[in-house]
């Protein structure tokens, strides 16, 4: 697995005085596939992204990046990452070309290659028609798309984001998402931290969970999302036959204020369809049926349920 991959960690630790940041955490990012990493605020997840990033040295354990290790040829690792940071400093009295030709020259692109590149990742991010402006008038989330852009400057074969929807419009946020989906399939390793769990769920192929500074599971989404237990609601035409039914079967029910419907579970997803198989068999009139939240979601709230 670990050549398969464009992020292999194991074991690393890091501490900040007394504070334990990292405790041990391993993670695996392959190419080809969009990993999440899901934990509280406090869990290490940008401390980890810091030193995947080569701007903080770990205190032990074994990381490799595009296959370099990082101990030893960090130079090396950085020619092969893209990374965009949860906020990053822009140069504001350059225009938004400018910017992007700035890093094309810093990663060594030639002026006529780093120039097509720019319009390219301009297009690629819908901030063409700003190129001549001071990179200071955009908006966060424009600010958002040219850090995104600045990250994919060197077409990395690691792409690390944390955060990287925030302050992005609805349309942006989709944009996003099916743009690091094609990176994926060209073969990046994409890892993507983010506090938005019901578009992790959309974008990612895998979810790495972080606990207390460690590795608390890794999952292939769709295998969480068929194993994972949940709250469905369900909506009827009437609601006593509704309730009726859900009695008989003795499965939990409970109305939530200011939802219509009744909120059923928790359910597989296997055990919600034979459910909506034997209501409709009953008589039921059901006209909705659909989850509450999703998978990730749910393992999320199971994980921190304890945090006080």
């Amino acid at each position: 697995m670990e050549d398969e991959a464009g992020v292999y960690a194991r074991g690393v630790t890091r501490a900040f005085g007394p504070v334990q940041a990292l405790r041990g955490l391993d993670l695996t990012v392959p190419y080809g596939q969009v990993t999440a990493l899901v934990g509280a605020n406090g869990a290490g997840k940008t401390t980890l992204l810091l030193i995947l990033a080569t701007l903080l040295a770990p205190d032990s354990g074994e990381i490799r990046v595009a296959g370099c290790d990082l101990r030893t040829d960090p130079e090396r690792a950085r020619m092969s990452l893209g990374w965009m940071p949860d906020t990053f400093g822009a140069y504001d009295q350059l225009t938004v070309a400018e910017y992007l030709e700035f890093f094309a020259d810093a990663y060594g692109l030639s002026p006529a290659e780093g120039s097509g590149r720019v319009v390219e990742l301009l297009q690629q991010v819908h901030l063409l028609e700003m190129s001549r402006q001071p990179v200071h008038v955009l908006s966060r989330g424009q600010k958002q798309r040219l850090g995104l852009a600045r990250a994919l400057v060197h077409r990395p074969k690691v792409l690390l984001l944390d955060e990287p929807a925030s302050g992005l419009d609805p349309r942006s946020r989709i944009e996003l998402r099916d743009l690091l989906r094609s990176l994926a399939a060209e073969g990046a390793a994409v890892l993507i931290s983010s506090h938005i769990l019901s578009e992790l769920e959309e974008i990612a192929d895998r979810v790495v969970l972080v606990d207390q500074g460690a590795t608390a599971g890794e999952h292939e989404i769709t295998k969480l999302t068929a194993e994972a237990q949940g709250l469905w609601r369900v909506r009827a035409l009437e609601e006593e036959p509704l309730t009726a039914a859900l009695d008989a079967r003795e499965v939990p029910c409970r109305t939530v204020p200011g939802a219509s419907g009744l909120d059923v579970g928790p359910l597989t997803e296997r055990e919600a369809a034979v459910l909506l198989a034997e209501l409709v068999g009953a008589g039921v009139r059901v006209v909705s049926y659909a989850p509450v939240g999703g998978a990730l979601e749910s393992v999320y709230l199971a994980m921190t349920e304890d945090r006080t």
